[in-house]
């Protein structure tokens, strides 16, 4: 889902006028169906970002990503922009797409409670803010090579951060799908990822994407994409194509969206 929205930047100076190209994919994979949700707003002065994985073996996952997605748009577009607290309003909204999805879980055992996985990547004034939960990812790609990433919360991370795997035993490791936080579930307010930002360049390139998009790529394999030159549209749709391709039959739902900046 791609929203532009109408801004009020009357008094905002022409350096903080985004320009960009941007695109999203989503993909079923081998799954019945497509549990994974995104979107893209983007106005004058900021674009958001974001992508949402509802969590397999709980009920209406595809629920909790679609409520997640819609009530970071719907909270996106009523502030003017550039947004004054960045950090505020990711904190709000990502707390709030977690109190309206443990809802919907009301009356429903616990470990069967709509939950989802999110990332969210917010770009304005030359600087982007990231806030994740779970092990959807965002990477920041500069000069051809994946200048930072989240981190995702999960066990194989942690062992993988401390040193205790390799990138190739996390791959294939019997708890590589076991998620640390989620939005929904409990409602108790879970430990979030928010506020980390960097300085954003011209020609930089910013991803939000799923596990299902991201697990069976290389960083190697989305630099090359993304930066050959080719339009994002059909560069990001070629390399989701190709992580249900390596995926085969256990193929997840793969999911992404890109901003270049200009």
């Amino acid at each position: 889902m791609i929203l532009s929205l109408a801004a009020s930047v009357a008094q905002l100076p022409d350096a903080y006028f985004l320009r960009v190209e941007y695109a999203e994919v989503s993909l079923r994979g081998a799954r019945e169906d497509n549990q994974d949700r995104v979107t893209v707003a983007v106005s004058p002065a900021a674009a958001l970002l974001v992508v949402l994985d509802g969590m397999g073996g709980h009920s209406h996952g595809e629920r909790a990503a679609e409520l997640g997605a819609k009530v970071l748009l719907d909270r996106f577009g009523m502030p003017q922009q550039p947004l004054l607290d960045p950090m505020g309003f990711l904190h709000l909204a990502l707390g709030r797409a977690h109190e309206e999805v443990a809802a919907l879980g009301a009356g429903i055992p616990i470990e069967r409670r709509p939950r989802s996985t999110l990332a969210a990547c917010l770009v304005q004034e030359g600087t982007v803010w990231f806030a994740h939960m779970g092990d959807s990812r965002i990477y920041l790609i500069r000069n051809r090579a994946v200048f930072d990433r989240t981190r995702d919360h999960s066990h194989v991370e942690l062992l993988l951060q401390e040193g205790l795997i390799t990138a190739d035993q996390a791959q294939s490791h019997p708890l590589r799908n076991f998620v640390e936080v989620c939005i929904g579930g409990d409602p108790m307010l879970p430990e979030m990822s928010i506020g980390r930002c960097e300085r954003v360049l011209p020609g930089d390139l910013l991803l939000v994407c799923t596990d299902g998009f991201w697990a069976p790529l290389s960083d190697q394999d989305i630099v090359q994409a993304l930066c050959s030159g080719e339009a994002l549209t059909p560069a990001l749709e070629a390399l989701a194509q190709l992580a249900v391709h390596r995926g085969g039959a256990s193929s997840d739902n793969t999911t992404a969206a890109v901003l270049r900046l200009k």
